[in-house]
């Protein structure tokens, strides 16, 4: 029997992505380190479209939580057919007041994980000569942002590997499609409800549901990248072609400087 694999798919955009593939009438392995939300994700997706959910408990950031996801799907005789690796966190600090464990795990967590789970699982898919790869990056990987230097860091190792794991894998069979979604409407924003509308409405922010719906579209027609929304698009080209020395003068503007001074 053939799964879709979802990382962080007990919340947010991941929850969402696990939606969208068992409506299309695929099995579900929910992978996530939040326990009783894994249950409700399994239960709710069971109850609603009849697909089977696997629910794997597990720290996505420890040095063995691809291997040991890998070795649990082969002995169960889970067949991952489409992976989706969308587990990830939002660091909000400079480089220097950002504690070193912290870092460690937003490292193994977006690049270490997502790239042995890859490596494991799209085998797998090469040998079979069909399978699906879906990798979360974000539009921050085209520009430097001080503040989050190394969350945008790690969502350009994203786009590079997924881009490069493409070219290995698509003659194969097995497609692979990087995601650069802006900001998402999801608990990685500490926003009051009316900025969450007021930014959904100016399209500034968009919800993770269209975020996931434009993911599996784009994944399942085999496409290479996809840049959900209008304004996001606007601000990956913008920066896509903007000199670095432009945001060295951003950063000199007071408010801004301030703003470093503090996080």
């Amino acid at each position: 029997m053939k799964y879709a694999l979802i990382t962080g798919a007990s919340s947010g955009i991941g929850r969402c992505y696990a939606r969208e593939m068992a409506q299309r009438g695929y099995n579900i392995i929910a992978v996530s380190n939040q326990r009783e939300q894994l249950r409700e994700v399994a239960t709710e997706l069971h109850s609603e479209f009849g697909v089977e959910v696997k629910e794997l408990f597990a720290d996505l950031s420890a040095a063995d939580a691809a291997k040991s996801i890998f070795g649990t799907c082969n002995a169960e005789g889970w067949v991952v057919d489409t992976l989706i690796c969308n587990a990830g966190m939002l660091l909000f600090s400079t480089l220097i007041r950002t504690a070193p464990e912290r870092l460690t795990t937003i490292v193994d967590l977006h690049c270490t994980t997502t790239m042995l789970l890859c490596r494991y699982f799209g085998e797998q898919m090469k040998e079979r000569k069909e399978g699906y790869i879906l990798i979360m990056s974000s539009s921050t990987a085209w520009l430097p942002y001080p503040t989050i230097s190394h969350y945008s860091a790690t969502k350009a190792f994203l786009k590079n590997f997924a881009f490069a794991l493409w070219y290995e894998l698509h003659r194969s069979g097995v497609s692979v499609t990087a995601v650069f979604p802006g900001a998402v409407d999801t608990p990685l924003y500490n926003l009051s409800n009316g900025k969450r509308r007021l930014f959904r409405a100016l399209g500034v922010m968009q919800s993770a549901e269209s975020i996931a719906r434009r993911g599996v579209r784009a994944m399942l027609r085999g496409e290479r990248r996809v840049t959900p929304g209008l304004f996001t698009k606007f601000v990956v080209g913008a920066c896509a072609i903007l000199p670095a020395r432009v945001l060295d003068i951003l950063i000199r503007i007071k408010p801004v400087r301030e703003l470093l001074d503090r996080v």
